[in-house]
């Protein structure tokens, strides 16, 4: 079998992989929850490849990405639920259906009318969706408001969807100050927790994340994604700390021999040097 640019190629040579006996054996052991991870890591790092701005790394990590979603609809062929063309039949209604300024006669000029051609159009394929689960036999569980949200996003992504959703019926701060006043009572929280001869760590659990999402809804206010800010200081941190290595090196030490006040110096010094 030869590589090729159509999609086809693909196709066949995932169901190659998942045929039984001249199959390969790890491609047959594996299933939608084994597979999950993976596709969520192959996301991150498309990420990472676009952060990074290498196109190179791009391309390929975006191949990877496409696997997954070719991985996971032979499974489902091979279940008689659906298949490949039925997963781009119903990307591309979904496109055509929510762009009706676009491929239809509805006037949408303006970021705040698709906003709501998008919202009206979202909520019919909610009921579509609903009413085909209730068609196929499947119980539809009585959802509540925030139920949408997925659970498997990175929590600090889950948190600011959440705080949107909540937002939309009113549960939310208006002044992004108030926020701050959050932060510092549950840092204080936190703060007394700590001040106690031994700490309930279940406790300090909850007052870190009650903080942690505090500081989420502030980005929201802020209109900063909080997982971006976050990257951002990771990134800085590598950098610093990699000013650190370079510094034991120049000295002919090493890391683990260096002492906190030799590194902390080396943090300031590379601190200074890319602020």
């Amino acid at each position: 079998m030869t590589p090729s640019r159509d999609i086809s190629r693909l196709i066949e040579i995932m169901a190659a992989l998942r045929t039984p006996v001249t199959g390969c054996p790890w491609d047959l052991e594996q299933n939608f929850a084994t597979i999950a991870p993976y596709t969520l890591e192959e996301a991150y790092e498309v990420a990472d490849a676009i952060a990074k701005n290498d196109l190179v790394e791009l391309r390929e990590e975006l191949g990877d990405l496409l696997l997954q979603v070719v991985y996971h609809a032979r499974m489902a062929e091979e279940d008689e639920h659906f298949d490949f063309g039925d997963v781009v039949e119903g990307i591309t209604k979904k496109l055509i259906r929510r762009h009706p300024h676009v491929f239809g006669d509805e006037n949408g000029e303006k970021p705040d009318l698709v906003k709501g051609i998008w919202e009206r159009i979202k909520a019919e394929e909610r009921a579509e969706k609903r009413a085909e689960r209730e068609k196929l036999g499947l119980v539809e569980p009585n959802k509540g408001f925030l139920d949408d949200v997925p659970t498997a996003f990175p929590a600090l992504q889950e948190a600011d969807k959440l705080q949107r959703r909540a937002s939309r019926v009113g549960f939310d701060w208006n002044d992004a100050r108030l926020v701050l006043d959050k932060i510092r009572e549950e840092t204080h929280e936190l703060d007394e927790e700590l001040s106690k001869g031994t700490p309930d760590k279940d406790r300090m659990t909850d007052e870190l994340g009650d903080t942690l999402f505090a500081l989420a809804n502030l980005a929201r206010h802020l209109d900063i994604d909080p997982e971006e800010a976050l990257r951002r200081t990771n990134r800085k941190f590598r950098k610093r700390f990699s000013s650190i290595e370079n510094q034991a090196q120049r000295t002919g030490t090493t890391l683990e021999a260096m002492s906190l006040e030799e590194m902390e110096a080396a943090w300031q010094a590379a601190k200074g040097n890319q602020d």
